[in-house]
């Protein structure tokens, strides 16, 4: 490693020091005084809101001004270079007019977190693999921080959310979510105002497990219930259980505590990640498809039990489904495919799926292709949602692992130094 490397690794080392006591709002003025002694000026960090239409400047205060002319206060994911890097998980140069100013996207894993903007007129920065790893480690840092501080949901925030919402997202796990074999990303939709709907995935040696959950009604009520449903069966789960032990235990916990006035339809799922084998249960929620082959759709079916919570006490049916390499297992709540636009129209499956396969001909990520998706969705809808609307979509790669630049193509991730 060259000297300069070494000041970098170093100047890296003293922020991971100085970040165990160290705050969300202390860590803009932390990062960027420490880059500048080793070639890096003026890094300033953006995050994206929780619907990731925008990008706001992290500060030191929430609103606080910068003391930077060129340092916008926000920035749309539509439009703008900066939105472009976030998108689609490219490092680009800020602007054609000026050299050695970077967007670079900000990512937590698979998880995408805003961009950062690096370099000043004059004193151009040179694209290499070190820019990545500050870009990493600011992320980790961030998510150190973040569950911690109110300046953070305040920042990404950008409307009064919800009682039930907050549950909600406390409770989900992150949005995107990738290994060598398997990649799964998801979305759902009133951000704000989502009360029913709930995802949930987790990975147990070589088994990934998946769940999705639509709890009746709109209200603080059915944001109980999902979050009910959700931490039953993550408990049981996490003891052992099998999928119709673990949805016993979801039905046991709802009834007990609503006595059969509320429920959740679900669909619970265990996909093997050597072989491709999905096993699968259904308890009165929309079956999940498979898209194959990019053009190919796959109805899977199983026969429903009924809702969880109900009380009835009958016995739900696993199906064992063969995917192939390269499926894309698909997982949606009626929200998304029933919902009416002003003219009555459902927006329906036919047209989620077309949605799906036409923009992976376009070989866009998976998390910017649902972004677009429920963009798309609240447009046909005019912006209004009657229902809660979440997808799923799994792509399994097969039994060999992804080749890692196709990995990163799907998930949005930057390309190493060599590539750029």
């Amino acid at each position: 490693m060259n000297s300069a490397g070494m000041t970098r690794a170093g100047v890296m080392a003293e922020l991971i020091s100085g970040s165990h006591l160290m705050t969300l709002e202390q860590l803009p003025d932390a990062v960027a005084s420490r880059a500048a002694r080793v070639g890096w000026p003026r890094v300033l960090i953006y995050l994206a809101d929780l619907q990731q239409e925008q990008l706001y400047l992290l500060t030191a205060r929430a609103g606080a001004d910068p003391g930077d002319p060129d340092a916008q206060p926000s920035c749309s994911v539509e439009g703008t270079v900066a939105g472009r890097a976030f998108q689609l998980g490219r490092i680009l140069p800020a602007s054609a007019a000026t050299q050695g100013e970077w967007w670079v996207p900000l990512l937590d894993g698979a998880e995408r977190l805003g961009v950062l903007r690096v370099g000043v007129p004059g004193a151009p920065v040179e694209v290499d693999q070190d820019l990545n790893v500050l870009a990493g480690l600011i992320a980790l840092l961030l998510v150190s921080k973040r569950e911690a501080s109110d300046s953070y949901s305040q920042l990404v925030r950008r409307r009064k959310m919800k009682v039930a919402a907050e549950m909600e997202w406390q409770l989900m796990p992150p949005r995107t979510f990738a290994t060598d074999r398997v990649l799964v990303s998801a979305i759902m939709e009133p951000a704000y105002q989502v009360s029913g709907d709930a995802f949930d995935y987790a990975l147990a040696d070589e088994t990934l497990h998946l769940s999705i959950f639509d709890a009746m009604g709109h209200d603080t009520a059915a944001g109980l219930t999902a979050n009910l449903a959700l931490a039953a069966a993550r408990n049981r789960r996490r003891q052992g259980a099998d999928l119709l032990q673990t949805a016993e235990g979801v039905e046991e916990t709802l009834t007990e505590q609503f006595a059969g006035r509320r429920y959740a339809t679900s669909l619970l799922a265990e996909l093997h990640l050597p072989t491709g084998v999905l096993t699968w249960t259904n308890y009165g929620h929309h079956p999940p498809v498979v898209i194959r082959g990019n053009r190919t759709v796959v109805h899977l079916s199983c026969p429903p039990a009924p809702p969880m919570g109900t009380g009835l006490g009958l016995p739900g049916t696993l199906r064992r489904d063969q995917l192939e390499p390269g499926d894309r297992l698909l997982l949606y709540t009626d929200g998304i495919t029933e919902a009416r636009n002003q003219d009555g129209q459902e927006f329906g499956l036919d047209r989620l799926i077309d949605f799906l396969v036409r923009h992976h001909a376009d070989g866009l990520p998976v998390p910017e292709t649902l972004r677009r998706l429920i963009r798309h969705h609240l447009d046909y809808h005019h912006g209004r949602l009657n229902d809660d609307a979440t997808v799923m979509l799994v792509e399994w790669h097969g039994p060999t692992p992804f080749r890692p630049q196709q990995l990163k193509a799907l998930v949005g991730l930057p390309a190493s130094a060599e590539n750029l």
